[in-house]
């Protein structure tokens, strides 16, 4: 059962939506479900059975959506992006298989993470086999500057996967720390799958640039909207339990915030349920209202608006188009959440 607070008291913005970039990418993310569908197969069964366990449960697909509106945005008028979309849903598919088994999570998009279902070995030994399939599309496109941007991605998230388990139960993580691990473990699959878009369209750095730039600040904004929710939203906004990470002992922004703002009694409760895993049952409602006090949960969602701002800037000097409106709407959304 979630906690709700409510996020930035008094501060109301026009409600934004994704479905102007669902409908100007609907038709070719049509083709991009037919082809993970496709590339999810295998003769060996289970392979199929974990892969379409996630992909059929109901996730916003944003992350190909961005490589789909780039290469519009941009003039593409070929087919090689269909299969770059296809590969960055991969990898952030086979990413989510893998942080499953790592954060020992029981739930995943509402439903039975793969791991419960079919073990830990299963689903990371599938996530490496959408990886795998990921690349192959990359190869078959033919673009040795996507294949660079993507094979980089997948090489960081991994790193920030790493940064993260080295951080967990750290209640000495600094604001910085705990950005640069975003960066690597979210920010840099956003970035990567808006910069082949104008890369397969043989745009100039500068644009190319500009789009790596909307990507990264898209995700920061993301993963920080996506981190307060935990403490003040709901399964359906998160696509998980509410209080995942809470139960999981992750060190957020909210409770890098709480914890270096709270009296010494304060940081004792953190320690005791971050660092010791003794949870007892109130802990999370007590953990909000520290979030509260602090103004921890409202900063985060600030910080989540600063770097929305720059993905915004990121996309100013284009002209006006219907992709462009839609990307920026975007970014709209992923904040918005939080209300």
């Amino acid at each position: 059962m979630g906690v709700i607070v409510p996020l930035q008291d008094g501060k109301t913005e026009p409600r934004a939506s994704i479905e102007p970039l669902v409908r100007l990418a609907s038709g070719d993310m049509a083709r991009v479900n037919e082809l993970i569908l496709d590339r999810a197969g295998s003769d060996v069964g289970m392979i199929p059975e974990v892969a379409r366990h996630l992909i059929d449960s109901g996730g916003k697909r944003l992350r190909p959506m961005l490589t789909i509106a780039a290469a519009g945005m941009c003039g593409y008028t070929g087919s090689g992006h269909i299969k770059l979309a296809a590969s960055v849903e991969f990898m952030h598919t086979a990413t989510l298989l893998h942080d499953d088994v790592v954060d020992e999570s029981d739930m995943r998009r509402g439903k039975a993470a793969a791991r419960l279902v079919w073990g830990n070995q299963a689903s990371v030994l599938v996530g490496d086999f959408l990886l795998g399939q990921a690349f192959k599309m990359m190869v078959e496109v033919g673009s040795l500057g996507a294949l660079d941007i993507l094979s980089n991605a997948a090489a960081v998230i991994a790193e920030g996967e790493v940064m993260q388990l080295a951080a967990a139960k750290n209640t000495a993580t600094t604001e910085d720390e705990y950005l640069a691990v975003i960066s690597a473990k979210t920010a840099a699959l956003f970035s990567a799958a808006a910069e082949v878009g104008p890369t397969i369209a043989e745009r100039d750095r500068a644009e190319r640039a500009a789009f790596r730039s909307y990507g990264t600040n898209l995700g920061l904004a993301f993963q920080l909207v996506d981190d307060a929710l935990d403490y003040g939203g709901s399964a359906a906004e998160l696509g998980k339990q509410v209080g995942d990470d809470f139960r999981e002992g992750k060190i957020t922004l909210p409770v890098v915030l709480s914890y270096r703002r709270g009296s010494d009694e304060d940081r004792a409760f953190w320690k005791k349920v971050i660092v010791d895993s003794a949870i007892e049952d109130g802990d999370l409602e007590k953990a909000v209202v520290l979030m509260r006090r602090h103004n921890a949960i409202d900063d985060t969602i600030e910080r989540a608006r600063h770097y929305g701002g720059v993905a915004r800037d990121a996309l100013a000097p284009f002209p006006d188009s219907d992709y462009r409106a839609a990307l920026l709407e975007a970014v709209d959304f992923c904040i918005n959440r939080a209300h």
